[in-house]
């Protein structure tokens, strides 16, 4: 057997670290180009009407976009109430209970599917259960919209993290004739808690910048947030609606809750990030 040059692998090794911190680089020269522009051109609109006013009619300067942030704010509150019990029962139900059973392996393909599920089709799924019916469009629908959106990524988190638990925690709670739920809550969600707020927090950032879902569900409103049953103002379609339109102060606006939600999302990302460092130390 003809013995391989140690130079040619050197070169390969070297030609492929190359061109993999070329295409890193490529990639944080993007995002922080992104970020530049999303700045520069978003912290101008951030002032105090911003955030306290409404807007203002098309063409006319001034006001903010404070409905939208509210809206937000109250669809993405209900989302978490909906989405994180729903995905954490799921969760702790694949990891100590179904484990390897027919259901609990349907159930982590039907998590699979809905990660790689478009929004869009989310969003339409939840417009004909919904909106149909109800001939309206309102907050409650664009809440579980993104609630739906939040389950497979708490369920895919928190399965994982409680898989991460050691068994001899459980049978040394187990062995002292502690119920099992009580197992469950008490040891091993306390072990794993900077993981699973992690795995919530991911899921949050996951649904902060949806847009299609709520132009099928929630809509848009230039008012309060008032009702749920109604139309309710969020920052993700007046962005949407703001970029497209032809008035400069709009535009700028739009530029504005851009950064908000990036700035949140940031936020959250690497809250998120020390919360798992946290957990695997």
């Amino acid at each position: 057997m003809k013995p391989r040059s140690n130079a040619k692998r050197v070169f390969i090794n070297r030609l492929v670290m190359a061109i993999s911190a070329a295409v890193s680089g490529l990639f944080l020269f993007i995002l922080g180009w992104v970020l530049y522009e999303v700045v520069m051109r978003g912290g101008a609109a951030l002032n105090f009407s911003f955030f306290t006013k409404l807007p203002t009619p098309p063409g006319i300067p001034g006001g903010g976009l404070a409905n939208a942030i509210i809206g937000t704010l109250m669809m993405a509150v209900l989302a978490i109430a909906i989405g994180v019990p729903i995905g954490l029962l799921a969760g702790v139900y694949l990891s100590e209970f179904g484990q390897e059973s027919r259901f609990a392996n349907a159930v982590r393909f039907v998590c699979n599917v809905l990660m790689g599920t478009p929004s869009i089709i989310i969003g339409m799924f939840v417009y004909a259960l919904l909106v149909v019916p109800t001939h309206r469009f309102s907050g409650y629908a664009g809440a579980v919209a993104l609630a739906i959106l939040m389950l497979p990524v708490v369920t895919k988190t928190t399965e994982d993290i409680l898989k991460l638990v050691p068994n001899t925690l459980r049978e040394s709670a187990l062995a002292l004739a502690a119920p099992r739920w009580k197992v469950t809550l008490g040891v091993v969600f306390r072990a794993g808690k900077s993981g699973l707020l992690t795995g919530i927090l991911l899921a949050i950032a996951r649904i902060s910048g949806e847009t299609a879902p709520l132009l099928f569900t929630a809509l848009n409103s230039p008012y309060w947030p008032r009702k749920f049953h109604e139309p309710v103002a969020n920052l993700t379609v007046t962005i949407f609606n703001y970029a497209m339109s032809p008035y400069t102060d709009w535009q700028q606006k739009a530029w504005g809750a851009s950064l908000l939600i990036t700035t949140s999302v940031l936020l959250l990302t690497l809250i998120a990030r020390f919360a798992l460092v946290e957990n695997r130390k």
